[in-house]
């Protein structure tokens, strides 16, 4: 079973993101609210993939992603948010992410199919 972390600063994307990804069959094995409790949790859970927030209160999600690649083989991130790909200007393209949802678009198949 593939196992999450789910970062983001709103609770109620991370509790419906959470519930979606579970129902689709993916372990999701923490959360975190912002880019240092996401770091601990990196090192502390070892998931296979990070669904990360490019907008957190203090960290660019994009800088954050670059940090997380950087210093691990895995996991895969996956970049989310409330806007569109395209108001990014690029930014996704040149992340090491394995790809973007937006969060009104986020479901297991649209999870999986970046992962496969």
């Amino acid at each position: 079973m593939t196992s999450v972390l789910i970062v983001d600063d709103h609770p109620s994307f991370r509790a419906s993101a959470r519930a979606v990804l579970e129902a689709e069959g993916f372990d999701v094995v923490g959360e975190a609210e912002d880019g240092g409790t996401a770091l601990d949790a990196v090192r502390e859970l070892v998931p296979d993939v990070i669904l990360l927030d490019v907008q957190l209160p203090d960290a660019d999600g994009f800088d954050l992603c670059e940090q997380i690649c950087a210093k691990c083989s895995t996991p895969s991130v996956i970049l989310v948010s409330s806007r569109e790909a395209a108001d990014y200007d690029g930014l996704i393209d040149r992340s090491p992410a394995r790809g973007f949802i937006s969060k009104a678009d986020l479901s297991g198949d649209s999870f999986r199919a970046l992962l496969a």
